[in-house]
């Protein structure tokens, strides 16, 4: 099994306070046996000591207050580009452990629109990020490409057509579910089309459907089912930065924008 980012940190997070704490130990003993203290430290406990505290913070922050993601392909087009790096509130759905992903404070759960970031359930090591539109024990239904929550038909504008980066000239629609409001694409393509998935689900207790702004290009819950909450790593908000891999630049419009 790989080793991802995360457990890396942790692991050496560990070591080296471990290390400082081991030789904080040995240094306090010598003081009160009144034998002479070294000069100076070896380099592995000196920069054990320098790194400690900063990784010690990293550690904190991404687990338990805000961790950046990078958006990697399309399949939240047009709320998401390839390149956008966001920043998720690792508090929205419970303070979770990392590695384990148990939770450990906090009884948070999505609500219908949010844009949830979560272990991929097949494999759990990736990371994806979906639009939550189906909370435990809601029915989920797909017809002509009108979603329905429940035998009720979501709320969508008029169809229009725009320019969409990566996409070209697509047909949007302003779809809006819970309290969000977001536009959606409606081309075909390779996801989970209409020719793959199931016209109707329902959601098990414990568990939330997710699927892509990219409804014709998106392989999520209609293709491989709905999220355990076990899996929720949190909730996207903003995004920081933006890269624009065709022109290899920075896309300044997109930095600073909250996320809905």
């Amino acid at each position: 099994m790989s080793l991802t980012f995360e457990a890396l940190l942790v692991l050496v997070t560990l070591l080296t306070g471990l290390t400082v704490g081991i030789q904080t130990v040995r240094l306090r003993r010598r003081r009160r046996a009144g034998l002479e203290l070294p000069e100076r430290e070896n380099w592995w406990v000196d920069l054990c000591r320098s790194i400690f505290p900063v990784l010690l913070v990293v550690l904190i922050i991404r687990s338990f207050v805000v961790e950046p993601f990078r958006i990697p392909s399309g399949s939240m087009l047009p709320t998401l580009l390839p390149g956008d790096f966001i920043l998720v509130s690792k508090s929205s759905y419970g303070v979770r452990l990392p590695i384990t992903n148990q939770r450990l404070l906090g009884n948070g759960a999505p609500s219908r629109g949010d844009l949830a970031v979560f272990k991929y359930p097949i494999n759990p090591q990736e990371n994806y990020i979906k639009r939550i539109v189906g909370l435990p024990g809601d029915r989920i239904s797909n017809r002509e490409g009108q979603l329905y929550v429940n035998g009720e038909a979501v709320e969508r504008g008029d169809v229009r057509r725009e320019m969409v980066p990566f996409m070209g000239n697509v047909n949007l629609m302003r779809e809006s579910l819970g309290d969000r409001s977001y536009d959606i694409a409606l081309a075909m393509g390779e996801g989970c089309n209409r020719y793959s998935v199931r016209s109707e689900y329902e959601v098990p207790p414990g568990h939330y459907f997710a699927i892509g702004d990219n409804r014709g290009n998106s392989a999520d819950s209609r293709c491989w089912g709905p999220v355990s909450e076990d899996l929720l790593v949190g909730r996207a908000f903003f995004i920081w930065m933006s890269w624009d891999g065709r022109d290899n630049s920075v896309n300044w419009e997109r930095i600073g924008e909250r996320l809905e």
